[in-house]
C-alpha cells in the first residue's frame, strides 16, 4: 500500500506560480513511477505530467510543456509539480498517482494509488 497526500494548491492570478507537493508513505516510493493528473468541473480527469522511478525521465501533456516541471526527491518520498505562467484553463483539482513497475503511463487506469487531490484556481 502507498498513501499519497497532495498539498500546495490555492488561488492565484493568471501568470502566477504554484508548487504542488505529493508526499508518499508506505511501500518503497522509489519503485513507483509517479504522475500528476487534473480534473476540471464537468470534464474527465486528464494526464498532466509523469516521472520515472529514478526521476531521469519526465513526460508532459502538450498544454503544459515549458510551463510546468515535475520532479521527485526519493530520499524525502515526495514528488513536486512546479507550475509557472498559470492560465485560467489550468483551474482543476490536481491529483498525484503512483504506478508500480517504475514505468510511466498517461492513462488514469494504469495507476495503482491516488491522493485525494488539491484545488488549483487561476483567476483571470
Amino acid at each position: 500500500q502507498v498513501q499519497l497526500v497532495e498539498s500546495g494548491g490555492g488561488l492565484v492570478q493568471a501568470g502566477g506560480s504554484l508548487r504542488l507537493s505529493c508526499a508518499a508513505s508506505g511501500r518503497t516510493f522509489s519503485s513507483y513511477a509517479m504522475g500528476w493528473f487534473r480534473q476540471a468541473p464537468g470534464k474527465e480527469r486528464e494526464f498532466v505530467a509523469a516521472i520515472s522511478w529514478s526521476g531521469g525521465n519526465t513526460y508532459y501533456t502538450d498544454s503544459v510543456k515549458g510551463r510546468f516541471t515535475i520532479s521527485r526527491d526519493n530520499a524525502k518520498n515526495t514528488m513536486y509539480l512546479q507550475m509557472n505562467s498559470l492560465k485560467p484553463e489550468d483551474t482543476a483539482v490536481y491529483s498525484c498517482a503512483a504506478r508500480g513497475g517504475g514505468i510511466y503511463s498517461r492513462s488514469v487506469h494504469e495507476y495503482d494509488y491516488w491522493g485525494q487531490g488539491t484545488q488549483v484556481t487561476v483567476s483571470s
